[in-house]
């Protein structure tokens, strides 16, 4: 595996959560709420057993879970998942796990807000632009969108990252979505504050002002028929760091390989994605800003 996951510290990880999560919801069921007794027969593979399998797939260098699960989990991991079911069954596991993942994400393995955060949004294509009017799963879920690449048919994942490449938080939308439109909306900022820094498709004078109120200023480059603005050396030197990001995006891409054709859901597309993003918290080296640089090119312009 090109990326080594400690499968036991992951798993103690995930099913210490699960645990608590399960517990948490379980006055929140339709069948604990009701009389009727219902049949709730545990299944072979638990939630933290599934979640440890979709990390170790989107960190082991396979591009297809199926051969990942039959060629090495089946085979070298019997040890460790001595209980395997069928890859038919995993596929369901999959999406009744999608809910505690999300929750493990969020709460557990987010990144924290250190006063410098950078945002920006890469296409999730779902298929190629010329089996666009033949595709059929995400029909009235995806849309035509247009990156710097070209024009694509899926979704947009937008993402706040720090300055030591966590991922503070993150948002899924439609492909044909501005990429200013999720800096409205409150939650997604939630856990942002300082300076975010962007690309020149985020220049906006009203989402200045209102992320300003909040306590967010907002920092992007100037377009050319833009008058240009006093900026600190500081602020200019990060800006050109902002490429840290880019490089967060394609290591999703290319390490937990959160994007590719082959859906037959959406909940599996979810699943999928979300147990990518999740893998990349699980890097052991993430792309990070490093200060003695900065703190270099901060002498040498004072001086």
């Amino acid at each position: 595996m090109n990326n080594s996951v400690n499968l036991t510290e992951t798993f103690y990880l995930a099913d210490g959560f699960c645990k608590d999560f399960n517990k948490s919801m379980a006055g929140y069921r339709i069948d604990e709420k009701n009389d009727e007794k219902r049949r709730n027969k545990l299944s072979r593979l638990n939630d933290s057993e599934v979640i440890t399998i979709l990390i170790a797939f989107h960190l082991g260098g396979y591009r297809n879970l199926k051969h990942f699960y039959i060629n090495y989990v089946q085979k070298y991991l019997v040890r460790e998942f001595p209980r395997t079911v069928s890859y038919n069954r995993f596929t369901e596991l999959q999406q009744k796990a999608l809910l505690p993942m999300i929750a493990f994400l969020k709460m557990i393995r987010l990144g924290k807000n250190t006063g410098i955060a950078f945002v920006d949004s890469t296409p999730i294509r779902v298929c190629k632009n010329k089996r666009i009017y033949n595709h059929k799963v995400f029909s009235g879920l995806a849309k035509r969108g247009k990156s710097t690449v070209g024009y694509f048919y899926g979704f947009k994942l937008h993402i706040i990252i720090n300055d030591m490449g966590e991922i503070i938080d993150f948002v899924i939308t439609p492909g044909n979505v501005d990429d200013r439109e999720p800096l409205k909306n409150g939650n997604f900022l939630k856990r942002v504050s300082g300076k975010l820094f962007a690309d020149k498709g985020y220049i906006s004078q009203k989402l200045f002002e209102m992320l300003f109120v909040d306590g967010i200023q907002l920092i992007t480059g100037l377009r050319r028929n833009m008058k240009n603005q006093l900026m600190s050396m500081f602020n200019k030197i990060t800006l050109r760091k902002r490429s840290i990001i880019e490089t967060v995006n394609d290591e999703l891409k290319n390490i937990c390989q959160i994007e590719h054709s082959r859906h037959r859901s959406f909940g599996n597309f979810l699943s999928n994605l979300i147990s990518g993003i999740l893998a990349y918290s699980f890097l052991p080296k993430k792309p990070r800003i490093k200060y003695e640089t900065m703190n270099t090119f901060w002498q040498l312009a004072l001086y």
